[in-house]
């Protein structure tokens, strides 16, 4: 590791790189600031809406790490937004430790985009991000009550049908342990209306399986729910103690074998799960923006986390039309249309 930064701390990140690699002389390159610099391909972006979190979740460091939420002004927000849109950005990423509290910290205050008054919360932002004419993604939602009120704008085609919320557990009593305040019962039943009010949604979560405490009927918990919630994508990690986190002196340590055992269970569970629902998708014709050639993604899959679509031809950053012949558990093959 070279160095620590910000958010959008572009600058900083080349200073820590030329400290280690001499920044070779071009006349043209040095009249370009480093804050243009992008460090993902041409047709795809990161936009960072805040820093920082204000929930103390037993397993995370984080607000010790980078205090508590930080939102950034809407209008900043979305001029960089534009600007990547600009610059040929087909779909816009929108990340932060907790993006459904976006403007919490300023009690939603006022701000303004292209002159006009626009509150700083979640749902303007993605109101307006979504007249933008790019693919825009949600990250990291924290599962508010607010977070219903986007799902129409999924079902308008103003956001990708997509939502990635962190669920953790199931169990009520680890997720009291983890600080999460959550339930498997209200996760079902908006689960169920949002996939009423957009059938296209995607929703992606990730786990924590072994947390201290876990038992084999709290697990097994957490499998039921998984076989009810039907998600889409899902991602496990065997926890494992980070350094300074509260969840580490919890009694009840699970060992690392049981650990271990219980995240490739889990996995496996969520492997038919997945592999059942892609197959739903052969015979259809999608929508793909192209990563290169032969590979690209649906608008259910994010970059890097998700599957991928598999065919021949494209040309990055192309928006394409795939015929999908045949699935796996994770990624989907066709044709261009």
């Amino acid at each position: 590791m070279l160095a620590i930064t910000g958010p959008h701390d572009a600058e900083g990140v080349m200073r820590a790189v030329h400290a280690h690699v001499p920044k070779p002389h071009d006349p043209y390159a040095d009249l370009v600031p480093a804050a243009g610099v992008k460090l993902t391909p041409r047709h795809y972006a990161y936009l960072k809406i805040s820093e920082g979190c204000n929930h103390r979740c037993s397993f995370c460091i984080i607000p010790s790490m980078r205090g508590d939420l930080v939102s950034r002004p809407i209008g900043e927000v979305m001029q960089e937004a534009e600007n990547l849109v600009k610059a040929g950005v087909k779909e816009l990423l929108v990340i932060s430790q907790d993006t459904s509290a976006y403007g919490v910290d300023v009690k939603y205050r006022t701000g303004f985009v292209k002159g006009k008054p626009v509150k700083t919360r979640m749902t303007e932002l993605c109101r307006s991000l979504g007249e933008l004419g790019a693919w825009v993604r949600l990250h990291y939602v924290y599962p508010y009550p607010h977070v219903d009120e986007v799902i129409p704008l999924m079902a308008e085609g103003k956001l990708l049908p997509y939502l990635d919320i962190p669920f953790q557990h199931a169990s009520p009593r680890i997720l009291k342990l983890m600080k999460r305040p959550a339930s498997a019962e209200k996760v079902l039943a908006r689960l169920e209306r949002w996939r009423s009010a957009c059938p296209d949604i995607t929703v992606r979560s990730t786990f924590i399986v072994g947390f201290p405490g876990e038992t084999e009927a709290e697990f097994q918990e957490l499998l039921d729910f998984l076989d009810e919630a039907q998600l889409d994508r899902v991602g496990c990690f065997a926890y494992s103690a980070v350094e300074g986190a509260a969840a580490n002196d919890l009694p009840g340590a699970v060992p690392e074998e049981t650990r271990e055992e219980r995240r490739a269970r889990f996995m496996k569970a969520q492997e038919r799960i997945s592999a059942r629902k892609l197959k739903k998708k052969i015979g259809r014709t999608i929508d793909v923006l192209v990563d290169g050639p032969g590979v690209g993604r649906s608008k259910a899959d994010a970059p890097e986390i998700d599957g991928v679509v598999r065919f021949s031809g494209g040309k990055a950053g192309e928006l394409a039309r795939v015929r999908i012949d045949r699935a796996d558990a994770h990624d989907l093959y066709g044709r261009l249309q």
